[in-house]
C-alpha cells in the first residue's frame, strides 16, 4: 500500500476516451515540438485557467511554494527589522522565507480543533513593527481567513495565504488563492494539484503586485537585461504546465473523491470513538491533503501499522520554532546567527501546536484509495488502539 498513489491517477479516462497519461504526454509533446521551454505558451495559458478556477484577476506560476511565499514577502517589501505573525506549526518553508528576507517569525498557537492558526490569539502579537501575516491552511481546508483579514484590516496589515495544501478547497464559497492580499500554493507533487516535479503559483488582485511578483519571479526584469528590483529564478517551466493543464482536467473529480473517503474515515471512527480528526468548519470544504488523526500512543499505533504494511507520516513532528536552524544553541553555525543579533524568532504560549505535535499521525489519502484498502486501514487503526 501506497501512502499516497500518484500512478493511479494516470489511467483515469478523459473526454474522447483518453487517458489522462496519455493527454500528458500529448502536452508534453507539444512542449518538445515547439521548444520554448522556459516561459512557453502553456505557461500563460496555465496561469489563465489558474486565475479563473481561483477567481482572482492575476496568477503569477513560480518554480516551487517555497518561492511563492518568498516572491510574495519580497513584494510586500517585508524587510530586515520587520515582523511577520505566522503559525509554528507547518512546514519549514513557511519560516524559512520569513528569515530569508531579514525580517522575524512571530509565532502563535493554532485552534485545537483544526490545526489552523487561531485569528483569537493575532491581535496580542500584533506590534509597530508587523508588516504581514501568513496564514497557512493546514491538512486541506483553509484558516479562518474572514476572522484572519478583519483583524488584518483593522491594523492595515497585508495577509497572504500559504495554501500549499489547500488548492481547491473553499471558504464561505470563495477558493482558496482569493482569501486574502496574496494567495500562495504549491504544485509539489504530493499537493492536491501536484505536477510531476516543483512548481507554485501566487494569486492577488492587485495588479501592482502581480506586476512586481511576476518581475521578482524573473530577475526583477521589466525586460531582457533590464532589472528593475531585486529578484530571483522563479520561473515554472513550461514542461510541468503542460502537465498541469491536463490534471487540471480530473482535479475536481478528485476533490469529490478526496472528499468521500475522508467522510467514509471520519464516520468509520466516530462509530469506535477512540480518536479526534481536524474539525472541518461549516463554512469550509476541504480538500483533504492529508487525512489526520489525533490519538495517544502514537508510536505505538505508527509501529503497529508499519508491521501490517499500512505507512503512515507527521505532519508535523516539532514547532518551527524548535528547529535548530531558528536557535542559538551551541554548535548552531545557522546564517541567521549573524543576521539577528538577538532572538531569531519570538513566540506566544503554544501549548496546543506542542500537543498537536506529539499527538498527530497522517493516513494514506488519496483521490483513488479503495474501499478494501481504506477498511484494512480502519481495522489495523482500531486494533493497534484496543491493544494499547
Amino acid at each position: 500500500m501506497q501512502f499516497i498513489d500518484l500512478k493511479a491517477q494516470q489511467n483515469q479516462k478523459l473526454k474522447g476516451g483518453i487517458t489522462l497519461k496519455e493527454d500528458i504526454e500529448k502536452n508534453i509533446n507539444k512542449v518538445i515540438e515547439h521548444g520554448q521551454y522556459i516561459q512557453g505558451p502553456e505557461v500563460k495559458q496555465l496561469e489563465n485557467e489558474l486565475a479563473k478556477y481561483v477567481g482572482v484577476k492575476n496568477c503569477i506560476t513560480v518554480s516551487s511554494g517555497t518561492d511563492a511565499l518568498l516572491a510574495s514577502l519580497m513584494a510586500l517589501d517585508i524587510k530586515p527589522g520587520d515582523e511577520v505573525i505566522t503559525t509554528p506549526f507547518s512546514f519549514f518553508a513557511t519560516a524559512e522565507t520569513i528569515l530569508l528576507v531579514g525580517a522575524k517569525p512571530i509565532f502563535i498557537d493554532i485552534r485545537r480543533d483544526s490545526y489552523n492558526l487561531d485569528y483569537e490569539k493575532l491581535e496580542m502579537a500584533i506590534s509597530s513593527k508587523t508588516k504581514t501575516i501568513i496564514a497557512v491552511s493546514l491538512y486541506g481546508q483553509t484558516a479562518d481567513m474572514k476572522n484572519i483579514n478583519k483583524i488584518a484590516d483593522k491594523y492595515n496589515i497585508p495577509v497572504i495565504e500559504d495554501g500549499a495544501q489547500s488548492f481547491g478547497a473553499e471558504h464561505y464559497n470563495k477558493r482558496s488563492g482569493s482569501l486574502s492580499t496574496i494567495g500562495t500554493t504549491s504544485f509539489f507533487p504530493s499537493k492536491p494539484l501536484g505536477g510531476y516535479g516543483d512548481g507554485g503559483a501566487c494569486f492577488t488582485d492587485d495588479d501592482s503586485l502581480a506586476d512586481k511578483i511576476r518581475k521578482i519571479s524573473l530577475h526583477g526584469q521589466n525586460k531582457r537585461y533590464s532589472h528593475e528590483l531585486i529578484g530571483f529564478n522563479g520561473r515554472l517551466d513550461t514542461i510541468q504546465a503542460a502537465i498541469l493543464l491536463s490534471k487540471l482536467k480530473v482535479f475536481d473529480n478528485e476533490i469529490e473523491s478526496r472528499n468521500r473517503i475522508a467522510n467514509r474515515y471520519v464516520k468509520r471512527f466516530e462509530e469506535y470513538g477512540f480518536l479526534n480528526t481536524p474539525l472541518i468548519s461549516k463554512e469550509n470544504k476541504s480538500v483533504y491533503a492529508q487525512f489526520t488523526i489525533e490519538l495517544d500512543y502514537r508510536e505505538k499505533v505508527k509501529k503497529y501499522l508499519a508491521e501490517n504494511s499500512i505507512p503512515t507520516s507527521i505532519h508535523y513532528p516539532s514547532l518551527l520554532s524548535d528547529q535548530k536552524a531558528l536557535n542559538h544553541s551551541k554548535g548552531n553555525k545557522s546564517i541567521f546567527k549573524k543576521v539577528f543579533k538577538k532572538n531569531i524568532y519570538k513566540s506566544f504560549d503554544l501549548e496546543n501546536a506542542k500537543l498537536a505535535c506529539e499527538k498527530v499521525l497522517s493516513l494514506p489519502m488519496h483521490p483513488y484509495l479503495k474501499e478494501d484498502q481504506q477498511d484494512l486501514i480502519i481495522n489495523t487503526v482500531i486494533k493497534s488502539l484496543e491493544n494499547t
